[in-house]
């Protein structure tokens, strides 16, 4: 598997763990480190997330609340470069903009940067 497959790899379990209430896929997915901020209404920012709080969030099934029926979504690896890479996920129901880092474990999501899909920016 090449880095971008792997990337995409990890995305992929961290979206469809959210939305299937899978706390361990999640954690996998994650960095410790992460910093998940989201952006709504007006430019409210929210506080930022931990990985805890995800996983935790996860496992209580808050995703799986709120999966679309229509749940297709398109992963977009914009760079990688030397352990480090960007990527985009567009959805129905959330536009998200990843920093991944490759760890000994593999790629893990570092930071987050998202907004709900129709709201304003």
């Amino acid at each position: 598997m090449d880095d971008r497959d792997a990337i995409v790899a990890t995305i992929t379990a961290y979206w469809e763990g959210w939305f299937d209430g899978d706390a361990e896929r999640m954690r996998r997915a994650l960095h410790p480190a992460l910093a998940k901020t989201g952006v709504g209404v007006e430019a409210q920012i929210s506080r930022p997330m931990t990985a805890d709080e995800m996983v935790g969030w996860t496992g209580d099934g808050q995703g799986v609340a709120e999966k679309p029926a229509d749940f297709t979504y398109t992963i977009t690896v914009n760079d990688a470069y030397q352990g480090i890479a960007s990527a985009t996920v567009h959805s129905g129901v959330y536009r998200e903009y990843l920093h991944l880092v490759s760890t000994p474990e593999g790629w893990r999501i570092l930071n987050a940067l998202y907004t709900r899909v129709g709201d304003a920016v």
